[in-house]
């Protein structure tokens, strides 16, 4: 018996998003054809599902629907258990909390072991806050990086905000960051204190929805605004790149 296919399944970047404008009609119906998810938390799949459902019949209920959490307290141990459907020739579906599975997302490790075992991935097209912050800032496309939640020690965080922007320097390599929203203010306060003036700083806040907002200038000029003019952050997905 062949596997079945692991199909990597993007979802919206928040709430004001509806499914049909960032998703093509089909991949919903791919998505409502399938019986089996992965996820990194089941409640926000249901809802996913729901918007699915609502402009593409689900084949199934959502209560007779399987879908396996995947989050970071997973231990790998778990991950042969969450691949055997597809072992045993079952199609499944990845999603993330938001956007693109396996990006910064622990299902990257389930990923891995479909290759190990020969299962077939297909990636889905679909919203991304990363490439879209890329796009959207001006700064260099040409190189860039992702590096995750920088640390929540004040001390620490500098030293990785100072080693990033030595990077950047060096490499002319855009550095991207994002953090959990209500420590936005903390990461951009940092980022203004720690960066030389003329390092550009963007800042990419809610991606693909409605409040939609990108604005890069210089650290410099950032320093010179008042309160006011500054882009609301708290609690808002937003990501911050910087590029020496």
């Amino acid at each position: 018996m062949s596997s079945g296919v692991l199909h990597l399944i993007p979802t919206t970047l928040g709430e004001g998003a509806p499914v049909s404008a960032v998703l093509t009609p089909e991949l919903l119906a791919l998505t409502a054809g399938l019986d089996y998810f992965i996820a990194e938390n089941a409640r926000s799949a249901r809802a996913f599902l729901k918007k699915v459902g609502e402009v593409c019949p689900l084949h199934k209920p959502i209560r007779d629907i399987e879908i396996c959490e995947l989050h970071v307290d997973t231990p790998a141990t778990a991950l042969p258990g969450l691949l055997a459907p597809l072992l045993a020739g079952r199609d499944a579906g990845l999603v993330s909390e938001a956007g693109c599975p396996a990006i910064a997302d622990p299902g990257a490790n389930l990923v891995r072991l479909a290759h190990e075992h020969g299962v077939m991935v297909r990636p889905h097209t679909g919203p991304s806050s990363l490439l879209l912050a890329v796009m959207a800032s001006g700064l260099n496309g040409q190189s860039f990086a992702f590096n995750g939640y920088l640390p929540t020690d004040p001390v620490a965080r500098a030293r990785r905000i100072s080693e990033f922007e030595q990077r950047s320097r060096a490499e002319r390599q855009t550095q991207l960051f994002i953090e959990t929203p209500y420590r936005n203010e903390a990461l951009f306060e940092a980022l203004l204190k720690s960066c030389a003036p003329d390092t550009r700083l963007c800042l990419a806040i809610d991606m693909s929805l409605p409040g939609e907002q990108v604005s890069t200038r210089a650290i410099g000029q950032w320093r010179k605004l008042a309160a006011s003019a500054l882009p609301v952050l708290r609690k808002r997905p937003a990501v911050f790149l910087i590029l020496a």
